[in-house]
């Protein structure tokens, strides 16, 4: 290994490494299985080495999830699964850390509505629940998902809309009218896109 390739080697580490729990939790997400989940992350890393010198500097959490995006798409598709919903048929298609205060029956309440969220959230078409991941479990701004996603920021904005619309209706039975309004009129202040 000469200099070069060692020094490249460090800079992949110190760029990529530091994102291996953002990308597990996308492609777990879009998995629906831990095992995928770490098999599809383990291919996208290879591809980020054999990719690296493409990289030219930016956002390098939004370079790997593309990268895992891809290799959950490839893998789905050549399963032609269920799980995968491409864009012409959109249509057809958490555990928190809050505090509880040691009371059993709100421990009980917030486990049973954290379960409920994350099936809501698994139940969600693959197109949704990607910007929804990315969104509001990963941080990531619009701009940010669309860079990853290859899309216009207006198709993040509107597929992250319906997956919200789809929670707040799957979430519905669980949290009542009242709270589910409350939600969703809190808006997403995204100013800096």
């Amino acid at each position: 290994m000469n200099s070069s390739d060692s020094a490249s080697a460090q800079r992949f580490e110190q760029l990529l490494l530091p994102h291996l729990d953002a990308a597990y939790n996308l492609a777990r997400w879009l998995m629906r299985s831990d095992h995928d989940a770490s098999d599809v992350v383990q291919d996208a890393y290879l591809r980020a080495v054999r990719a690296f010198d493409q990289f030219r500097g930016g956002d390098a959490r939004g370079w790997l999830l593309s990268i895992v995006r891809n290799a959950c798409f490839s893998t789905l598709r050549s399963r032609r699964g269920r799980n995968f919903v491409d864009s012409d048929h959109l249509e057809d298609d958490i555990e928190d850390q809050r505090g509880d205060g040691g009371d059993p029956a709100l421990t009980i309440e917030r486990r049973a509505l954290d379960a409920a969220l994350l099936k809501a959230i698994e139940e969600l078409p693959v197109l949704f629940r990607e910007v929804f991941v990315m969104r509001e479990l990963e941080g990531l701004r619009y701009r940010q998902i669309a860079a990853v996603i290859d899309a216009p920021i207006g198709t993040v904005m509107s597929r992250l809309a319906r997956a919200r619309r789809r929670l707040q209706e799957l979430l519905m039975p669980y949290l009542g009218q009242t709270t589910l309004a409350a939600v969703s009129q809190k808006g997403d202040d995204d100013g800096g896109l």
